[in-house]
């Protein structure tokens, strides 16, 4: 028997109100910098790549219901940050804080602008900085707000293999490291994204992609967006449209050659990603079409001829059909914690010692004592912030429209967080964005790491299992709407 012929082909589309802003957003050349602990600098010492803000706007033809994406080039915001951040945009551009979901592209060369940095050298410019992110913010979603048209958002699949698995046993030293480790595959799915206006000119490309943007590491002295600044140029050479980069759940992935100071590999590691995305892109239908089988054509051979069709307005109207839920999925904190007071202590005897060794003269291990009194600042940063009670609230915001669902997710999680929920709904685009919100979460990795005492394991806060409940809330959720 022939194989089942299937005579039309949908491409999963979204029909919504929409609108994407963005602007520079690249704080002055010598602020703090020193975001690795092995770094042997403080301030930056100029900038490769403009970093940015971009603003996206979601929202139904008709009724009630808006989201919108702050996407920032930077690494995390502590929970003050990320809080005094939301309520200057919601009151600058008046709207409901719940509405902002904040995103970062999780560059680790942007550097670490930290309240708790700014006795540090550079560190006295970080409020203003921050401050000027709000407002340039506020800006671009009062854009959006007055910019807003009917678009159609069309979407497709791609493979991109510049992600590789990054957690490795050095069995010669007998301990965990954080690299390439070519021996275990890393998901190469790439999401993209293209936003047409009734016009039929393209408003915005977007590019989905899990690999921690840490091309560039302690040798590298230049803000940057590391790989995501020459992704975004090869996508707008070509469309002549703005592109939203979103992180997805990359906890143990990384690019295969990182953890350098050649901005030319975070440049070569973008360009990498943006051609496997605009592949993507270019393969897209166009814009309410459907692709349909229009008969035999008889030649040297009986032809089957296809070609793109409009969509009916029942169609048009099921790729507008909207759901937006969000909510704290309660994950419960980790019982062995270290306590504030034991983290200090153990931090200022660290600090005793690098002091010592330095005058002592060892210069090389005085580094590696400093690197870990860094580990124990931020860790005594995270504690602080932490929210109290039993369990962490994570945030979550998931919005259906039409043929594509967009996902919200704090914390790093790792690509099982993906992976999973894409076999569970294999028909529908998922599109994932990580590193949301605050980063009080931190790591969430699936439950076999934890006691492995591997740097992920080691710094999560929540329990064992706690990345799996998550995945089990948002498929719950994603089921309900399908019902």
């Amino acid at each position: 028997m022939p194989a089942p012929f299937r005579t039309v082909e949908f491409t999963p589309q979204s029909r919504c109100r929409f609108a994407l802003a963005w602007a520079d957003i690249t704080p002055p050349a010598n602020i703090y910098h020193r975001m690795w602990g092995a770094a042997r600098h403080d301030r930056a010492t100029g900038v490769h790549r403009p970093l940015r803000a971009t603003v996206a706007l979601f929202a139904p033809l008709e009724g009630a219901g808006r989201q919108f994406i702050l996407a920032l080039d930077h690494c995390v915001m502590g929970k003050v940050e990320h809080e005094q951040l939301v309520a200057q945009v919601a009151e600058g551009a008046g709207v409901p804080a719940e509405e902002v979901l904040v995103v970062f592209s999780h560059t680790q060369a942007a550097g670490l602008m930290g309240l708790d940095r700014v006795t540090q050298p550079g560190g006295d410019l970080i409020p203003g900085y921050l401050k000027k992110i709000g407002e340039v913010a506020a800006e671009l979603v009062k854009k959006c707000v007055s910019t807003q048209q009917t678009a159609t958002l069309a979407y497709g699949r791609g493979q991109c293999t510049l992600a590789a698995h990054r957690d490795a046993w050095d069995g010669q030293r007998k301990h965990y490291v954080t690299g390439y480790n070519p021996g275990v595959p890393a998901d190469d799915t790439v999401i993209v994204m293209r936003a047409t206006g009734a016009d039929g000119k393209t408003l915005a490309t977007m590019v989905n992609y899990a690999c921690h943007p840490t091309t560039l590491a302690w040798e590298n002295t230049l803000i940057s967006p590391d790989y995501v600044g020459a992704l975004r140029e090869v996508i707008e050479a070509e469309t002549d449209a703005p592109c939203l980069f979103l992180q997805g759940a990359s906890g143990e992935l990384g690019p295969r050659e990182g953890f350098i100071g050649d901005t030319a590999v975070a440049d070569r590691n973008g360009r990498e990603l943006g051609f496997a995305a605009l592949a993507a892109l270019t393969a897209l239908s166009p814009a309410d079409t459907k692709f349909v089988y229009a008969g035999p054509v008889v030649s040297g051979a009986t032809l089957g001829d296809w070609e793109h069709q409009m969509l009916t307005d029942a169609q048009k109207a099921r790729n507008a059909k909207w759901s937006l839920q969000r909510w704290n999925e309660p994950l419960k904190y980790r019982p062995e914690n270290p306590t504030l007071e034991d983290t200090t202590k153990a931090r200022d005897e660290l600090q005793a010692q690098e002091a010592s060794t330095r005058a002592a003269g060892d210069e090389a291990k005085a580094a590696d004592l400093r690197a870990l009194v860094e580990r124990k600042n931020r860790a005594i940063h995270r504690i602080k912030q932490l929210p109290p009670g039993e369990n962490y609230p994570l945030a979550v915001a998931l919005w259906r429209i039409g043929g594509a669902t967009w996902i919200g997710v704090q914390g790093e999680s790792y690509s099982l967080l993906q992976t999973e929920l894409r076999k569970r709904f294999p028909d529908q685009i998922l599109v994932i964005a990580s590193i949301a919100s605050n980063w009080g979460a931190s790591y969430l990795p699936p439950k076999d790491i934890y006691g492995t005492g591997m740097y992920q394991d080691t710094i999560a806060v929540v329990a064992a299992g706690g990345l799996e409940q998550l995945i089990e809330g948002i498929a719950k959720r994603l089921g309900n709407m399908n019902d």
